[in-house]
C-alpha cells in the first residue's frame, strides 16, 4: 500500500455519525437552542439568525470536505540538495473545541528537514486549516499535523509547536484570560538530535519567549 493509499484509509476510516442533515434540520436546531436560552427566535433581531450560524458552520468546518493527503502531493524535488531546516513560523489558526463548541485562537510552527523533496509552504498552510477547520482539541491537531507532513513528504524530521488560547476555558468554567496551551510534536531527527530540536525552539523564540 502507497503513502497516500494508507493516509486515505485512515480518513475514510474517521468515524462519522450517519448521514448528514438537512440545512432545514440544522436550522431548527439553531431556533431550539435560542429558545433555550431563553430568546424569542421569531423577534427581529433573531430571524434570520439560524441561516447565518448555519452558514457560518459551513465556514468554520469545512475542513471535513477536504482531503488531507491531497494537499501535499504535489512536491517539488530540484532543490539543489537543499537539506536545512524550513520553518514557517507564527502561522495563524482558529479551530473549535470538542467539547465545548467554543473557538481555539493561536498560531502554530512547522518545521521539516527535506530529504530530496520540498512542498510549497502554502500546502503546509492549507494543511493547518484542513485539520483546524474540525472538532479538535489542541494535543490531536499538533499530531495529525506532524503525522501528514510526516507519512506523505518523508523527510527526515518533523517539528510542530502550536501555541492557543482556549476559550472554554478563558470564557466559562474557571474563566482564567489571558493562559494559552503549548503543545509540540517532534519525530525523526527532531526527536533524536537535541541539538537540532534547540537549534529549532530558539529560533521561535521572541524577547521574551521561552519555547525549550
Amino acid at each position: 500500500m502507497s503513502v497516500a493509499e494508507a493516509l486515505e484509509t485512515k480518513e475514510q476510516e474517521r468515524p462519522v455519525a450517519g448521514a448528514r442533515p438537512q440545512r432545514a434540520d440544522a436550522e431548527a436546531a439553531v431556533r431550539l437552542l435560542i429558545e433555550w436560552a431563553g430568546d424569542d427566535p421569531n423577534r427581529e433581531g433573531l430571524l434570520d439568525t439560524p441561516t447565518r450560524v448555519v452558514k457560518a458552520y459551513e465556514e468554520f468546518f469545512e475542513g471535513y470536505r477536504t482531503d488531507p493527503v491531497e494537499l501535499l502531493q504535489r512536491t517539488f524535488e530540484e532543490t539543489n540538495d537543499y537539506d536545512d531546516m524550513i520553518v514557517l513560523r507564527n502561522l495563524r489558526f482558529e479551530s473549535h473545541c470538542e467539547h465545548h463548541l467554543v473557538p481555539i485562537v493561536g498560531k502554530v510552527h512547522i518545521a521539516y528537514l527535506p530529504a530530496g523533496r520540498v512542498v510549497g509552504i502554502s500546502k503546509l498552510a492549507r494543511l493547518v486549516e484542513v485539520f483546524a477547520k474540525r472538532l479538535q482539541i489542541q494535543e490531536t491537531l499538533t499530531a495529525q499535523i506532524a503525522e501528514t507532513v510526516d507519512t506523505v513528504l518523508r523527510p527526515r524530521g518533523v517539528a510542530v509547536v502550536m501555541e492557543a488560547a482556549h476559550m472554554c476555558m478563558t470564557t466559562r468554567g474557571v474563566k482564567k484570560p489571558g493562559v494559552s496551551m503549548m503543545t509540540r510534536r517532534m519525530l525523526g531527527e527532531f526527536a533524536t538530535d537535541k541539538e537540532l530540536r534547540r537549534d529549532f525552539l530558539s529560533s521561535l523564540a521572541g524577547p521574551n519567549e521561552n519555547f525549550g
